[in-house]
C-alpha cells in the first residue's frame, strides 16, 4: 500500500512537471521574502477568474459533442485526404481563437487520429497531428482567450481587444499561409465517404454553454468583473453539473497560482530586479522564445511580465515562444501525449518531424516580425 501511495506521488509529479516546478520555485522564494498579507496583491485574480470559466464552458460544450458534431458535419463534403486535413487542422486552428489552443487539441486531435483509422489512412498520423498542433499554437495567437499567456498579458497590459487582434493579426495571418502550403505538398488521395456518429448534447445543455460563453466574453471585453462570472460559472455547475467543475484543469490555475507568488517574491528581490531587467533590455521578443524553450510559454510570460512594460515585445515573444521544443507549449504535450498512447512505435518519427516544422514556423514569423519592425 505505502508503495503504491509513493509511485502514485511519483506518477503525478511526472506528469504534472510544470505545475510541481512552479511550487518548488514558490516554496523557495518565501523563504527569501517572508509571507505576508502582501503576498494577495501578487496574485492576478481576473485572469484565474476568467481562465477557470473558459475551461469550466468549453469542457461542457466538449462533453455535449458540440465540436464533434459540427466537424462531423463539414467531413460529408470531403473527398479527399488533402482536403481532409485542410479540415482537421483549420479546425483547430479557428476554435483555438476562442476556446484556447490546449481545449481546441483536447477536442479535435482525438477526432483526427478516429478518422484516419475510418479512413485507412494512418500514414499521415505525424504530419496531421503535428500541424494540429502548431494550427492550435499558432491560432490561439490572435486573441486574449486564444491562450493563458494572451489572457494573462491581457490583462496586465491594459490594452484594447482590437489592439491586442491587430497586433497579432500579420502573423497569424502567415501562420494560416505555411499550414496551408504545407498541406499542399502532401498528396492526396480519394477518399470514400465514412459516416460518424456522434450524438448533440440537449439543447438546454448547449443553451447554458452558450450564455457561459456569452459572460466570459464580456469579462474578457472588460464588461463585466471575471470574478463574478467565476462565481456564477462555479455556482451553475455545483447544481447542476459537479463532475464537470471536477473534471477542470485544476493544475494550470495552480501552476499560475504558484507563479505569481513566485513572481511576487523575486521582484522584491532587489538583485534578481536589477539583472533580469538588464537582460530584457532590448531583447524582450528574444528572451521570451528562449525562455519558452525551457520552461514553456505560459511560465514563461508569468515570470518576465515583472521585469518589463514592454507589453507588445513581451506579447509576441511569448507567442512565439510556443514554437520550437516540445515543452515550449503545455498545449503540445496533449498531442504529443495522444500519439505516443496510440502509435508507442512513432514517437521518434513525431518529435523529429514536430521539431523540425516547429523551428521552421518560428523562424519565419520570427522574420516577418523583424521585417515588419524595419519597417514601422
Amino acid at each position: 500500500m505505502k508503495y503504491n501511495r509513493i509511485k502514485n506521488v511519483f506518477s503525478f509529479l511526472k506528469n504534472e512537471t510544470v505545475l510541481t516546478v512552479s511550487v518548488v520555485l514558490a516554496l523557495l522564494s518565501c523563504l527569501l521574502v517572508p509571507p505576508s498579507i502582501a503576498y494577495f496583491s501578487y496574485i492576478d485574480w481576473d485572469t484565474l477568474a476568467l481562465l477557470f470559466s473558459l475551461m469550466a464552458i468549453t469542457k461542457g460544450l466538449q462533453k455535449a459533442n458540440f465540436f464533434v458534431c459540427m466537424a462531423n458535419r463539414l467531413l460529408k463534403r470531403i473527398q479527399t485526404t488533402r482536403a481532409m486535413l485542410f479540415l482537421l487542422v483549420f479546425l483547430p486552428f479557428l476554435f483555438s481563437m476562442v476556446i484556447t489552443n490546449d481545449v481546441a487539441l483536447i477536442a479535435f486531435v482525438p477526432f483526427g487520429l478516429t478518422l484516419l483509422k475510418l479512413v485507412g489512412q494512418e500514414r499521415l498520423m505525424v504530419p496531421q497531428v503535428v500541424l494540429q498542433t502548431i494550427a492550435a499554437n499558432l491560432g490561439s495567437m490572435l486573441t486574449p482567450m486564444g491562450n493563458p499567456q494572451n489572457l494573462y498579458l491581457y490583462h496586465k497590459s491594459g490594452m484594447g481587444f482590437g489592439e491586442f487582434c491587430g497586433l497579432m493579426l500579420p502573423y497569424v495571418l502567415a501562420a494560416a499561409a505555411g499550414l496551408a502550403l504545407a498541406i499542399l505538398f502532401i498528396k492526396p488521395v480519394r477518399l470514400l465517404a465514412v459516416p460518424l456518429s456522434a450524438e448533440l448534447g440537449s439543447a438546454k445543455a448547449l443553451l447554458c454553454y452558450a450564455a457561459g460563453f456569452g459572460l466570459c466574453l464580456l469579462g474578457v471585453f472588460k464588461l463585466l468583473s471575471p470574478v463574478v462570472i467565476a462565481a456564477a460559472v462555479a455556482a451553475a455547475l455545483l447544481l447542476f453539473d459537479r463532475r464537470l467543475l471536477v473534471s477542470i484543469d485544476y493544475s494550470l490555475l495552480g501552476t499560475f497560482l504558484a507563479f505569481f507568488v513566485f513572481v511576487g517574491n523575486v521582484a522584491q528581490m532587489e538583485g534578481v530586479q536589477s539583472f533580469l531587467a538588464s537582460v530584457l533590455e532590448g531583447r524582450i521578443e528574444l528572451v521570451s522564445i528562449l525562455a519558452s524553450q525551457v520552461i514553456s510559454n505560459v511560465p514563461a510570460s508569468l515570470l518576465l511580465s515583472g521585469f518589463t512594460s514592454q507589453w507588445q515585445a513581451l506579447i509576441i515573444g511569448c507567442n512565439f515562444g510556443g514554437l520550437g521544443t516540445l515543452i515550449a507549449s503545455m498545449a503540445s504535450l496533449i498531442s504529443y501525449k495522444m500519439v505516443v498512447k496510440e502509435y508507442p512505435g512513432q514517437r521518434k518519427q513525431y518529435f523529429w518531424c514536430f521539431t523540425l516544422f516547429n523551428i521552421g514556423f518560428l523562424i519565419i514569423l520570427f522574420l516577418l516580425y523583424a521585417l515588419l519592425k524595419a519597417l514601422a
